[in-house]
């Protein structure tokens, strides 16, 4: 039996597979202490390269959940990959490790803008292009899992090499500086990265952060484990990966303009990144139609906005109105079609992005399509959630006015919820009728009469319209509705709601509308009417979503 601190016999393996004692520029507490913060560092540069992926995907493809799931479960397989192939590397754990380093740093600090770009230049294609930006998002998950989990027996190697212990313990100091790397990393993302720099140059940064500590531990405390050669190799690769991140941190901003306008044409104009999403203004200038596109969908076209506002509003404002609530409706479009009827005292709009507000203040084509309603001094702004909104409501409305993202969109879905409309139920006022915009019912029918029956289930009645005429617009996103019906087209569909049956009816004294009459009207309830299936749908709830994406 060998003793614990007995020289191995001739021709045995070290323990614990070591390789021996490493020659360290430092006294080894304090080699080990930087080997745990270099764990520290990496790991959270890793769920940053995790989390960029996700909120891109989310963002480029839709479908939150769907996206998480892929990046995630990819990501943990490729992980466990990496780990067992990083068993050929130990004997050389430092110019490994290195390796390692300058590689998940370029990969991952580029990913964002590689998704980007094949996002914009070849999502709008179709055929095997559509897919491309998925495809893409599968392949840098595998390989930033790959490396992130080669990383880990090549630090539980190099950890042993400064001061032999039993391998509980090591690998206990391990994943505790890995898994606080990872909190880090965690909060990191959301709180400083992406409101302060955005998504391409936050993924720059991490990985400039990333090839420099991973360089600064392998060259700096374990060069006497390479050879000349090897430290050359290293120190050549670490520079040419900072000096690409470096080249693309500087041309970011043109890249992202060029990005920009593949996406919405040459005519993009006003781009703002806040926290809640990405809001872009084109056109309105020179004959060229204003569109208003949130996180890359359009929410509005100047073409077809009369349309869709002058319907979403006008039926839902036959009975009193002198209180409205309007939640979403940042741009002001659907508040102007309200102070159109006399008798109307008070609006509030509820938004949860204040740069939509300040952006239908203050541009000159959005304030003048909006009729500048936000001077009028019945109108009242809060930017707060919907949801929270109705929540701790305390005054009641004549009419609600739900002018919010289709209920497709994932990080809408609870809006559209069985419980959101029993909260909206509760605003109501005696005679008070809610309208919803519950999305294109040509194209997703599943969807839209799955909004009326949760209404119901929330104690509500409910009468169904579309008025067609949709503009589609450019920049369409890659990918498969799962209950589209080709070549339907362009519509959208709303649902007029109350307490008790109310008449689908426009107010007699509404001023003249330019798109929408009573004939028009009823004859698009009776339309929407025989699209609904013969077998009732169940309705969705905050913890059973039943919208396809």
């Amino acid at each position: 039996m060998i003793e614990p601190h007995a020289p191995a016999p001739p021709g045995a393996p070290p323990p614990w597979g070591v390789q021996g004692q490493a020659r360290l520029p430092v006294r080894p507490g304090i080699g080990r202490f930087l080997v745990l913060a270099g764990v520290f560092v990496c790991a959270a540069c890793g769920l940053v390269y995790e989390l960029e992926l996700v909120a891109l995907a989310s963002y480029l493809i839709g479908d939150s959940v769907t996206q998480a799931s892929v990046v995630l479960s990819v990501m943990v397989f490729a992980m466990g990959v990496g780990s067992l192939a990083a068993k050929r590397l130990r004997p050389r754990a430092a110019a490994g490790f290195g390796a390692v380093e300058a590689l998940l740093a370029l990969v991952g600090g580029c990913s964002a803008m590689a998704l980007y770009a094949v996002f914009a230049w070849t999502g709008g294609w179709g055929g095997l292009w559509a897919d491309g930006p998925r495809c893409l998002l599968v392949v840098f998950a595998l390989t930033i899992g790959l490396l992130i989990g080669a990383e880990v027996p090549l630090l539980m190697e190099l950890i042993q090499r400064i001061r032999r212990q039993d391998p509980g313990g090591a690998v206990a100091d391990l994943f505790a500086a890995d898994y606080v790397g990872a909190l880090f990393g965690g909060l990191a993302f959301p709180f400083l990265l992406l409101p302060l720099l955005g998504q391409l140059s936050g993924a720059l940064l991490t990985g400039t952060v990333n090839v420099i500590a991973g360089g600064a531990l392998v060259l700096g405390l374990f060069r006497g484990d390479l050879t000349r050669r090897a430290r050359w190799t290293l120190l050549v690769a670490n520079v040419v990966v900072l000096g690409l991140l470096a080249s693309a941190a500087i041309l970011v901003d043109d890249f992202e303009r060029a990005a920009r306008h593949a996406l919405y044409g040459a005519d993009a104009r006003v781009a703002l990144r806040s926290g809640v999403q990405d809001a872009v203004l084109t056109g309105g200038s020179h004959g060229r139609p204003l569109r208003f596109f949130l996180d890359g969908r359009l929410r509005f076209s100047g073409r077809d906005e009369r349309r869709y506002h002058e319907a979403l509003v006008h039926p839902a404002m036959n009975g009193p109105h002198a209180r409205v609530l309007i939640l979403g409706g940042g741009d002001g479009l659907a508040a102007r079609e309200v102070l159109r009827h006399t008798g109307v005292r008070r609006v509030d709009i509820v938004e949860p992005d204040a740069d939509v507000v300040r952006l239908a203040r203050h541009d000159a084509a959005l304030s003048a399509l909006n009729d500048h309603v936000y001077d009028d001094p019945r109108v009242h702004e809060v930017t707060a959630d919907a949801f929270s909104r109705l929540r701790f409501a305390r005054s009641t409305y004549d009419v609600v006015v739900s002018d919010l993202p289709d209920p497709c969109v994932t990080a809408a879905t609870k809006l559209y919820s069985q419980e959101f409309y029993g909260l909206a139920r509760r605003v109501l006022a005696p005679g008070g009728r809610l309208v919803v915009h519950a999305g294109p019912l040509a194209d997703r029918h599943r969807a839209f009469w799955t909004v009326d029956a949760t209404i119901r289930a929330a104690g509500l009645s409910t009468r169904a319209y579309r008025v067609g005429g949709r503009d589609a617009g450019p920049a369409a996103r890659p990918g498969r509705r799962a209950d589209r019906v080709p070549g339907a087209a362009g519509d959208w569909g709303f649902i007029l709601a109350s307490r008790a049956p109310a008449p689908l009816r426009l107010d007699s004294s509404c001023p003249r509308l330019r798109t929408l009459t009573q004939a028009a009207l009823t004859a698009d309830a009776r339309a929407a009417s025989r699209s609904r299936g013969h077998r009732p749908l169940p309705p969705s709830t905050l913890v059973h979503p039943r919208y396809p994406d």
